[in-house]
């Protein structure tokens, strides 16, 4: 078991590495139209520091929770996210965006910090229900000229890069020290939520 969470540990090192750095060249390569859009996707999510502890949170939720939530919440995300990217790029209406990202960030360190087990349903829902927040946000700010959908590919993309780095570091929950470094890690995100509430963040 040790030697798993071992093994498991470097892999999400080089996972935030790639994403570090891939995040770095592609904005000091970012333009308009297809490739543009693509790399502004790419990026957006990783520039904002409650996009990406909300992120990493529903990765971190599903290793904590097991299978079936290790699959079925780090692909609802995505999906959900697309459709309210959709709606941002569309200019559709939705009140309370930064409220809703802030909040899924409290919500979901504070479900990680306590170990919360609720029905997978609720789980799903309560994760999709967020997804529509980040999405709708990534949409909303589509750079001027940029192509919507290989725009949405890269966010989508990005979203489960900072998913795979909650999942590898989730699975220290093998570890019973490991499980408290979670759960610590959980408190960490919701105060950043609470941050991001408040305005000091």
């Amino acid at each position: 078991m040790t030697s798993r969470v071992l093994r498991i540990a470097p892999l999400a090192a080089c996972i935030l590495a790639a994403t570090t750095m891939i995040s770095s060249t592609a904005f000091a390569h970012e333009g308009a139209g297809m490739a543009g859009g693509f790399v502004s996707g790419l990026t957006h999510p990783l520039f904002g520091l409650d996009h990406v502890v909300a992120m990493v949170a529903v990765g971190l939720w599903g290793a904590f929770l097991g299978r079936p939530a290790l699959y079925l919440l780090p692909i609802i995300f995505p999906v959900v996210m697309a459709f309210g990217g959709a709606l941002g790029v569309l200019g559709f209406p939705l009140p309370g965006v930064e409220i809703g990202i802030a909040g899924s960030a409290i919500v979901l360190g504070l479900l990680v910090a306590l170990a919360a087990r609720p029905p997978i349903w609720i789980a799903s829902c309560l994760v999709g229900a967020f997804a529509i927040f980040h999405g709708f946000a990534h949409g909303a700010e589509l750079p001027h000229a940029a192509n919507a959908i290989t725009y949405s590919i890269g966010f989508v993309l990005s979203t489960g890069m900072l998913h795979l780095v909650g999942i590898a570091f989730g699975m220290l929950v093998k570890m019973p020290s490991g499980r408290v470094a979670v759960r610590g890690l959980g408190v960490a995100i919701s105060l950043v939520g609470v941050a991001f509430m408040t305005g000091i963040a």
